[in-house]
């Protein structure tokens, strides 16, 4: 696989490149030639012309093109224009073209068709996406790609301009000419054809961690109940004007998704004070403010580079977020990536959002980096490794500095937060249940007894009151240490669901070796029943000295007149009726 670049300056000028490779070519065995053109003129006359040369002098060769906020040749910055050709020199190796208008088809029949021709087509490995700058977001279409072969790799780039706030973009190819809404596909594959593509980010997490509340596609309404505009401005200061999106550039939103870093760019403020996103966030996603650190991103470079050597690439495809390019104001737009210069001949642009199918997943991302190596035949044993020489920072600018001092005291916050919520749970826990049995105390029972009255428009309940007979004798014959396995034994067998076969109840020590349990949507029936489930497991329950021991009971349904004091006394009475005609039974009342 080899690559020749020509930088166009006039049509005259590239018709005369156009030839002298035609004829360069001639006498070559190459199978298959692929034209990719990158153009920051989005005027389609021009890229029209630039078209019909290709046409004219290869004609049968596949083309296709893009806008883009500035173009990559070799890890530099190339001409406005950049026309990259590839040669594709393996008999095997397959290319195939397609476009498809998204103001005529919708995304569902795009990616059926796409889903269908790779079906059709077994030998395809890979797809690199081009696509306009979507009015909406790309989710739906990268969710409906999911259902390609998994062995198929996707990665690309959306058009761009120069001005990076516009969604003026245009797309081409040899099938569909210039669109200003489309979607254009390479499709690569072949025996000996293959790729590797991975992404980096390098920006790092900064700050809280917060909770998207709500949110409805691109729309970010609120973080942790808070207008999401307000966290920008209360963080960063940054006012809802017309120069929102470059001053929210350099601070996208980080988070998880598809078992992958994603980052979200704001595209715009809103007058109700939520954002519009460079595509959807979901509501429950956790996400984190973050920021570029060089250090980061070079030391991801270096180890990207170790990674694509692995691959021996013949060439590499670069597509790296405009957000990026501007990150870098101090150094060349391609500081980051020249690193990678004396691997394999690349190119590519600077899009508005990158592609990339990790884990079955093809996912959207923003200020990205995405490069994709590929590959004609197998590894070379004798290949030969150059060093990925980075650039070193002599210096930690002041914000990296900054930012590390925020996150690290914000997640030592974090850390004490979550310590003091497992500890204000434990207390909570502490103060409504029973030391001893685990069960809820008597004021919480109680309280949801009382609950229990207060919805009683709701449905019925009931409620069961026990107490061991002759508890007294197990503590002075046995000890207070054989009692508490007594009273321990009763509250698992009220704990236990196969017992009670209720679908829901709350059991609470009552005092001493009195219990309660409350029943909801049970009537007397069925409360009757479950107590004397209860009877008969405790009766039937072994102890290690006071062997076996019997429970009395009392069961009452509440009324619609009743209140906390009646129903408690009127169950308290049904157990007392149970303890005066001779214990182990149950009593209704």
């Amino acid at each position: 696989m080899k690559q020749f670049q020509i930088m166009y300056t006039s049509a005259d000028a590239f018709q005369k490149d156009l030839a002298a490779l035609r004829k360069q070519r001639c006498d070559s065995h190459d199978t298959n030639l692929l034209f990719q053109v990158y153009s920051t003129i989005l005027d389609k006359e021009p890229v029209q012309t630039l078209c019909a040369i290709i046409e004219k002098i290869f004609p049968d060769v596949p083309y296709m093109g893009c806008s883009t906020s500035g173009n990559i040749a070799n890890c530099q910055v190339s001409a406005a224009v950049t026309v990259i050709c590839t040669v594709f020199e393996d008999a095997d190796t397959k290319i195939k073209i397609l476009q498809y208008d998204t103001a005529v088809s919708s995304i569902y029949e795009i990616t059926q068709k796409v889903i269908e021709e790779t079906k059709r087509h077994p030998w395809v490995k890979a797809l690199e996406l081009y696509c306009t700058v979507p009015e909406d977001s790309t989710t739906q279409f990268c969710v409906e790609l999911k259902d390609i072969r998994p062995d198929v790799q996707i990665f690309g780039g959306i058009a761009c301009s120069e001005d990076i706030t516009s969604s003026d973009s245009i797309v081409f190819s040899k099938e569909g000419g210039v669109s200003e809404n489309a979607v254009v596909l390479i499709l690569y594959g072949g025996n000996q054809f293959y790729v590797q593509a991975i992404n980096i980010t390098g920006w790092k997490p900064l700050g809280r961690k917060f909770h998207v509340t709500k949110s409805s596609g691109r729309i970010l309404q609120e973080l942790d109940g808070i207008p999401a505009y307000e966290i920008y401005h209360k963080y960063l200061k940054i006012e809802n004007d017309g120069n929102f999106f470059y001053h929210t550039l350099e601070f996208p939103m980080f988070y998880e998704h598809n078992d992958t870093t994603i980052l979200r760019v704001p595209v715009a403020s809103n007058p109700d004070n939520s954002i519009t996103m460079s595509s959807d966030i979901e509501t429950g996603s956790i996400v984190r403010i973050s920021y570029g650190d060089p250090a980061t991103i070079i030391a991801s470079i270096k180890s990207a580079g170790v990674e694509i050597q692995e691959f021996q690439p013949d060439l590499l495809h670069i597509f790296s977020c405009a957000a990026r390019r501007t990150f870098w104001t101090s150094e060349e737009p391609t500081y980051e990536i020249e690193p990678l210069k004396d691997i394999a001949p690349s190119s590519g642009f600077f899009s508005h959002g990158e592609f990339l199918r990790t884990k079955e997943n093809l996912n959207q991302h923003n200020v990205t980096l995405v490069i994709a190596a590929m590959r004609e035949g197998s590894k070379t044993a004798a290949y030969r490794k150059n060093t990925v020489h980075t650039k070193t920072l002599t210096k930690i600018p002041l914000a990296s500095r900054l930012a590390n001092f925020i996150s690290a005291t914000s997640l030592e916050l974090e850390e004490r937060n979550q310590q003091l919520a497992a500890i204000n749970k434990q207390l909570k826990q502490t103060s409504i249940t029973d030391g001893l049995t685990g069960l809820y105390n008597r004021k919480e029972i109680q309280s949801r007894i009382g609950e229990g009255l207060h919805c009683m428009k709701k449905g019925i309940f009931s409620i069961i009151m026990l107490d061991i007979d002759n508890f007294k004798q197990v503590n002075d014959t046995y000890g207070h240490q054989e009692g508490d396995h007594v009273i321990i034994a009763l509250a698992k067998i009220l704990q236990d669901s196969n017992v009670l076969d209720a679908q829901s109840f709350s059991a609470g020590r009552w005092g001493g070796e009195e219990f309660m349990l409350l029943l909801p949507e049970c009537d007397i029936a069925h409360a009757t029943d479950i107590a004397e489930r209860i009877r008969k497991c405790f009766a039937g329950t072994a102890f290690p000295q006071a062997k076996s021991l019997t429970v009395s009971i009392g069961v009452s349904q509440a009324k619609s007149n009743d209140t906390l004091d009646t129903l408690c006394v009127r169950v308290d009475e049904a157990l007392y009726d149970a303890k005066q005609s001779g214990k182990n039974k149950v009593v209704v009342c």
